[in-house]
C-alpha cells in the first residue's frame, strides 16, 4: 500500500492505482502514484525497458506496479519505489475534463472522476467508520436490525413530498420515512430496532441542504417514559461514534478540511421551545416560512450560536414542539397538550434529527387522527398496531449526510453525498 512503504525498505511490493503525476527533477523522471492509502514515488532507475511505458503514461491511468522500496533518495523525503515491471492496465486516454477549481455542478457530472480526490475519498472513509461505530452500540445494547419496505400502500408523513407511482393499476408511494413499520416493531415485541436505508422526498426546493433521495439512520425503543429517554441514548450513541471517528481520521480530517473533530461532553443542553423564540426574540430574529411556533433555518442556526455561547456546546437538543406542526403520532404533553414530547436535534446550527415519544393509545391516535383530518380507513393498518397492547416507545431519524456536513464543515450536502438526488438532476 502506498502510504505504508516506511517498514517495507528492501523489500519487493506490489503497488495498484492511479497516476498523480508525471515529474522530471533533477534526479530524472518519476511518477506519482495515488492509492486509498497515499501517494507513493515511482523511478524508473536506469531500467530502459521501462522507459517508453513511463514516458507515455498520462495522468490518472491505472497501474499495476512491481518494485524495490528503497531509502529516499534525499534526507526526511519517503521511501521510493523503483521499478521493476510496470502495467498499464487502464490506460487514460485524456485528462480528466475537471479539477480542483471546477464549479461543483459541473464536477457532479464527472462524480466518478471527482471521487478520485483524496478529500472526496476520506468523506466516504469516514462515512464507513461512522456506521461502525452506531452498530457497535446498537449491537452491544441488543438492538434489532430492519429493512422496511420502501413502497407504501399510503402517505405517513403530511402528505405533500410525496413520489406517487403506478403499483399494478392502483397507486403506491415511495416511503418518506420507515417511521409506520417503526412502530409495527414495537407492537410486535422487537423492543429496540435500528435501520440505515434510503428514504425519498419529492421536495422541489434546490438549496445547499435539500435532496430528494438521502439515507436516514433510524431508531425506535420501547418501554421508555418519556422523550427523555430518547434523547439520553441519542447523545450517548453520538458522543460514542465521534469518539472512534476522531480516533480514527481526526488527523486527516483536520488536514483536508480544517476541522477538529470535538467529543461532546454529556449531557447535551436543552432547550424548550417557549425558551428558544424568546433567544430568537432577543436577537431581533423573526420565522418565515414555517408553520407557527416552528423554526426556520436561521433560526436554527441561532439558537445553536446561543447555546455555543453561553454553554460551549456544539450540540443543542430543541424539545416539546406546538402540536400543531408535528405529526399526528407524536405523543402530547399530559401538561400542555398544545405541546409534545418531541425534540429536534441541532448540531453547528443545522438540524441532524428529529424525534419523539410516539402515540401508543389507539383510542387517542385515532383521536389526534382524526382531529388533523386523517381519514381513518387507509390507515387503519396502522390503528392495528396497537389494538392488541403496544408499550409506550419512542425514537428518531438521522439524517447521515447532514451528520456529515456538521461533522467535516461541508457547506453543501452535494459533496459529501455518492450520487446526488434533487428536482434537476438524476443522472448520473
Amino acid at each position: 500500500m502506498a502510504g505504508h512503504l516506511g517498514d517495507r525498505v528492501g523489500h519487493t511490493v506490489r503497488l495498484c492505482g492511479w497516476v498523480e503525476d508525471v515529474v522530471e527533477d533533477g534526479d530524472g523522471r518519476h511518477v506519482v502514484l495515488r492509492d486509498p492509502t497515499g501517494f507513493a514515488r515511482l523511478r524508473q532507475d536506469g531500467n530502459d525497458d521501462l522507459r517508453p511505458g513511463l514516458a507515455s503514461l498520462r495522468r490518472e491511468s491505472a497501474v499495476d506496479v512491481v518494485g524495490t522500496v528503497r531509502a529516499g533518495s534525499a534526507p526526511g523525503r519517503d521511501p521510493e519505489v523503483v521499478v521493476g515491471a510496470l502495467d498499464v492496465v487502464g490506460p487514460a486516454l485524456a485528462d480528466l475534463p475537471i479539477h480542483d477549481a471546477t464549479p461543483l455542478e459541473e464536477r457532479l457530472d464527472w462524480r466518478f472522476a471527482d471521487l478520485r480526490r483524496p478529500k472526496n475519498r476520506l468523506v466516504f472513509d469516514v462515512q464507513t467508520t461512522i456506521e461502525r461505530a452506531m452498530r457497535e452500540i446498537w449491537r452491544n445494547e441488543g438492538f434489532v436490525e430492519l429493512h422496511t419496505p420502501k413502497i407504501r400502500p399510503t402517505p405517513n408523513k403530511s402528505g405533500s413530498e410525496l413520489f406517487t407511482l403506478e403499483y399494478f393499476g392502483r397507486k403506491a408511494y415511495l416511503a418518506q420515512s420507515p417511521q409506520f413499520y417503526k412502530q409495527m416493531a414495537m407492537a410486535s415485541g422487537l423492543d429496540r430496532i435500528f435501520e440505515i436505508g434510503p428514504v425519498f422526498r419529492a421536495n422541489p426546493l434546490i438549496t445547499s441542504r435539500h435532496d430528494t433521495e438521502f439515507t436516514s439512520v433510524d431508531v425506535e425503543i420501547s418501554w421508555i417514559d418519556s422523550h427523555d429517554d430518547v434523547m439520553g441514548f441519542e447523545q450517548r450513541w453520538l458522543r460514542h461514534v465521534l469518539e472512534v471517528v476522531q480516533s480514527t481520521h481526526g488527523a486527516a480530517i483536520a488536514r483536508w478540511f480544517g476541522v477538529d473533530v470535538t467529543v461532546p461532553d454529556l449531557p447535551f443542553p436543552r432547550v424548550h421551545m417557549t425558551d428558544a423564540h424568546e433567544i430568537l426574540r432577543a436577537a431581533g430574529h423573526v420565522v418565515t416560512g414555517k408553520g407557527e411556533g416552528d423554526l426556520d433555518a436561521e433560526g436554527e442556526r441561532i439558537v445553536a450560536h446561543h447555546v455555543r455561547q453561553q454553554l460551549g456546546h456544539e450540540f443543542v437538543f430543541v424539545t416539546d414542539y406546538p402540536e400543531a406542526i408535528r405529526p399526528f403520532y407524536h405523543m402530547r404533553s399530559a401538561d400542555d397538550p398544545s405541546r409534545t414530547r418531541s425534540f429536534d436535534l441541532l448540531w453547528k446550527g443545522l438540524e441532524i434529527t428529529t424525534g419523539a415519544q410516539r402515540e401508543h393509545r389507539p383510542d387517542v391516535l385515532a383521536a389526534q387522527a382524526s382531529g388533523r383530518g386523517v381519514p381513518l380507513g387507509p390507515i387503519g393498518y396502522y390503528l392495528d398496531f396497537f389494538r392488541f397492547g403496544c408499550p409506550p416507545h419512542g425514537g428518531f431519524g438521522l439524517g447521515l449526510t447532514r451528520f456529515l456536513m456538521s461533522l467535516l464543515g461541508v457547506a453543501d450536502v452535494r459533496e459529501v453525498t455518492y450520487l446526488h438526488r434533487s428536482r434537476d438532476r438524476i443522472t448520473p
